[in-house]
């Protein structure tokens, strides 16, 4: 199976998470994918191939080096995003795609005008949707990348290398990815997780995030009696939202520039529940923004009364920065990789996570390497067959490199 065929035939399973589960995985479709998956590792030769009862997948490409090289590991998540639908996903290969406006299905235009990350594959062969559902590169690209990385290195016994291992897992579009994730299992000295965005990314910082939910409890009055007596949670509802920095939005912000982000309101006159998520790539500047969000709640409730507003504020994950730093070799190995790939890297700050970022405050530490995808979470989803053969390129390398690295 070649590479673009594994990834279409990943695409063909719904894996959309859930925010509103609290099962693991978050759906049970997941678990589906996951059960085909663990198949394929086991029909392809892995060793040590197993899922929990969870839906994390672990497997071995076993060593052929005498050397005693590090056990190094490749991750990715194979839920897709809630935020679009990955339901009958219809995948279309363009060949020689000609850097002008896609048609994607009758009226459903990907425009070179609102996307301009286009133009930069011209000449290459894309996979985009029909314009209807997202497309499941982030992250089913790092899946079918990493599986054929270990593919190659098995059919190819003069590469040397140590032993590989492979981790597949749900639900890191809700932020629990790695959450149940075995550590001590996986049993490896440092890991990478393929789940970056277009060619040559490289990302050992992201933000720090955690979750907030606004509680508002309003009282109910007949409209023709509510004088000094109805307090209108949806009205409520607004006034907090207003007292949200207008320029500290996902649209207003960019580079290292952290935000408060809305992504829904659920409200009526009794009650209102406002669910944010907030990011900051300085941990101290993370904290003022959650203490930000409690001294709001404040100023409700001293002038509606005590009670009528509670938050609920969770911290997600880490700027994965504080640990990789004591371990720059990791990053090393990859930047040598993608130079002998021939691909040029970009080190950027990750506006967002990866599972990545939590594994590395669980002692794994853990950068993300591109695996292709391009406007991740929507219909207008794409990734080049090219950048995914150049990320299969530079993993193979790593595992090269790795066998040679003395500590």
């Amino acid at each position: 199976m070649d590479l673009t065929e594994r990834f279409i035939n990943y695409t063909e399973f719904d894996t959309q998470s859930s925010e509103d589960s609290d099962s693991v995985p978050s759906t049970a479709k997941q678990l589906e994918f996951a059960k085909y998956l663990k198949k394929e590792l086991e029909d392809e030769g892995l060793s040590d191939v197993e899922m929990d009862e969870m839906g994390y997948i672990y497997a071995t490409l076993k060593g052929n080096t005498k050397k005693k090289a590090p056990v190094i590991g490749f991750i990715s998540h194979y839920d897709t995003s809630p935020d679009c639908s990955g339901k009958n996903v219809k995948a279309r290969v363009i060949r020689n795609y000609d850097g002008n406006d896609i048609e994607l299905s009758p009226g459903i235009i990907s425009s070179t005008e609102k996307f301009p990350e286009l133009k930069a594959h011209k000449g290459e062969d894309i996979i985009v949707t029909d314009g209807t559902t997202l497309l499941g590169a982030d992250d089913k690209a790092g899946i079918a990348e990493i599986v054929q990385a270990m593919c190659y290195l098995r059919d190819h016994d003069e590469i040397k290398h140590g032993d590989i291992r492979v981790a597949f897992n749900p639900d890191e579009e809700i932020g629990m990815g790695a959450h149940h994730f075995n550590v001590e299992k996986f049993g490896c000295e440092w890991a990478y997780t393929m789940d970056g965005g277009d060619l040559g990314d490289l990302e050992y910082e992201n933000f720090n995030a955690a979750g907030a939910k606004i509680h508002i409890k309003g009282v109910s009055v007949h409209t023709g009696y509510a004088k000094d007596k109805m307090i209108n949670a949806n009205r409520l509802a607004v006034e907090f939202q207003d007292m949200i920095p207008a320029n500290e939005t996902p649209e207003e912000t960019e580079g290292y520039q952290g935000f408060y982000h809305l992504l829904r309101i659920e409200s009526n006159v009794e009650s209102a529940t406002l669910s944010y998520i907030i990011r900051d790539h300085d941990r101290d500047r993370f904290k003022d923004r959650k203490d930000f969000m409690e001294d709001c709640v404040k100023k409700l409730n001293e002038k509606y009364g005590e009670g009528t507003c509670c938050a609920e504020i969770h911290d997600q994950y880490y700027n994965m920065k504080e640990k990789i730093d004591p371990n720059m070799h990791v990053i090393d190995i990859v930047l040598r990789a993608m130079q002998e790939a021939g691909v040029p890297p970009r080190v950027e700050p990750i506006r967002g996570g990866t599972d990545g970022a939590q594994l590395s405050f669980k002692g794994l530490p853990c950068p993300n390497i591109f695996a292709g995808g391009v406007n991740f979470h929507g219909p207008y989803e794409f990734v080049s067959i090219q950048v995914m053969e150049k990320a299969v390129n530079t993993i193979i390398n790593i595992c090269k490199i790795t066998a040679d690295y003395e500590d």
